[in-house]
C-alpha cells in the first residue's frame, strides 16, 4: 500500500489532499471520527428545527458541502480498513 493515498474528492485531475496510510491507527479514526461527527451534528441540528424553506441550489450546495467531510471521513476509513487486512509482518 502507497503511504499517502489521495482522498476521493480533490476536484482535479491531480489530487492535492492526501491521507499518510503510516499515520498511527489512532490519528487516523481521530481524523474520520472529527469529520463524520461534525456532519452528523449539522445534520442532526437542520433535522430538529420545526421549517425549513429553501430552493434546490440552496440544498444542493448544502447537500455537497456534507457529502465532502463525510467523503474524506470514509476515506480515511478505508485507509484503516486495508492497514487491517494487511498481513503482519
Amino acid at each position: 500500500m502507497n503511504q499517502y493515498m489521495a482522498l476521493t474528492n480533490n476536484d482535479s485531475a491531480t489530487p492535492a489532499l492526501f491521507v499518510d496510510t503510516n499515520a498511527p491507527l489512532e490519528i487516523l479514526l481521530d481524523a474520520a471520527s472529527y469529520r463524520i461527527r461534525a456532519v452528523t451534528q449539522v445534520l442532526e441540528n437542520l433535522a430538529l428545527r420545526e421549517e425549513i424553506s429553501s430552493d434546490s441550489v440552496v440544498l444542493s450546495d448544502f447537500a455537497l458541502l456534507c457529502s465532502i467531510p463525510l467523503r474524506d471521513g470514509c476515506d480515511i476509513l478505508d485507509a484503516i480498513g486495508r492497514r487491517a487486512d494487511m498481513p503482519s509482518a
